[in-house]
């Protein structure tokens, strides 16, 4: 059983403390304010019979405040998730929008931050945040609810008619992509449970954006895809550098992606670098923020040179830019 601390009114040691009613020379005071005392002396009585039949007092779980950080709450933008607890606790950990977000430590004791992603195909309404603090045994020992009202966000559409030969991939190639797509999967499931970025997220290269995230391109009055990243114009050969510390998880030639480095930051972030001309990365290597994964190409399913970088943050697909953004 764990032994209670001191009772009000009890010295660490059982003892009464002195009155604060007292005169500037630390007589006590008599008259009327004496016998105010008295009930209270009784509570004091109990209070020490109890502690000495070894009757604990039950300590209150620690109260927990939960704010946010985001550029905008909207679909495919990152949302960080801030808790501040009052006691110490060893773990805090939260669900928003169905997947779970696991926080860490933040610069000041008490302080813990999570990533929580809003997908790009996410639909408008209040999403609640629900977030447990545990001590080190694993035990829940506190809990609190922190509602995201997610408002509609309107992406740009380009709409394309073309020959159905140029539009569908052909039949020989489907298995392929239907493999290529299982793996990238496969490995989003793989949540790595501690952060491996240090910091702040920087852009893979210096260009400017050549298309937007979130674009919905409609090929013959279909939609055929959402663009899950950033295009950034790089001419072929441009040193492409890992936009935070990460481990390589895959780095292979795919038929839509051409060659691509998929870099796994930690707490199911993952960044994707795509159409790259040559792949220096390999598989399982470890690399710091600003190290070279690659050059710069158009391979794959591209009508030219440029870098797409995609960001999954628990699975959701998110604009890399918000993530620079709540991160710095």
């Amino acid at each position: 059983m764990t032994r209670p601390g001191p009772a009000p009114g009890l010295t660490p040691k059982g003892g009464v403390e002195e009155s604060p009613l007292r005169t500037r020379r630390g007589r006590p005071c008599v008259g009327p304010g004496a016998d105010t005392l008295r009930p209270y002396a009784t509570v004091i009585a109990v209070a020490a019979l109890a502690l000495g039949t070894g009757v604990s007092v039950r300590a209150q779980p620690p109260a927990l405040s939960v704010t946010h950080r985001a550029r905008a709450l909207q679909p495919g933008e990152a949302v960080l998730l801030v808790v501040t607890s009052a006691a110490p606790v060893a773990d805090v950990r939260a669900t928003a929008f169905d997947h779970e977000v696991i926080f860490y430590p933040g610069p000041t004791p008490g302080l813990w931050h999570g990533l929580a992603g809003i997908d790009v195909e996410t639909a408008p309404g209040v999403y609640d945040v629900a977030v447990e603090a545990r001590d080190a045994a694993g035990a829940t020992v506190a809990t609190a609810r922190h509602p995201l009202a997610v408002s509609r966000r309107t992406f740009p559409t380009r709409r394309l008619a073309v020959d159905d030969a140029f539009a569908n991939p052909p039949a020989g190639a489907r298995p392929r992509i239907e493999r290529e797509a299982s793996q990238v999967e496969e490995i989003l499931a793989r949540v790595t449970r501690e952060r491996l970025w240090g910091g702040e997220f920087t852009a893979p290269v210096p260009g400017a954006t050549t298309s937007r995230f979130g674009r919905r391109s409609v090929v013959n009055g279909e939609l055929r895809s959402i663009h899950g990243g950033l295009d950034l114009r790089a001419k072929t050969g441009t040193p492409v550098q890992a936009p935070a510390r990460g481990r390589v998880v895959l780095a292979a030639d795919q038929y839509f992606a051409g060659n691509i480095v998929i870099i796994d930051h930690g707490l199911g972030v993952f960044s994707f670098l795509a159409h790259l001309s040559r792949l220096f990365a390999v598989e399982g290597q470890e690399v710091e923020q600003g190290d070279r994964v690659g050059l710069s190409g158009a391979t794959g399913r591209v009508t030219g040179p440029h870098v797409h970088w995609g960001v999954r943050v628990q699975g959701a697909r998110v604009d890399p830019l918000s993530l620079v953004a709540v991160l710095k």
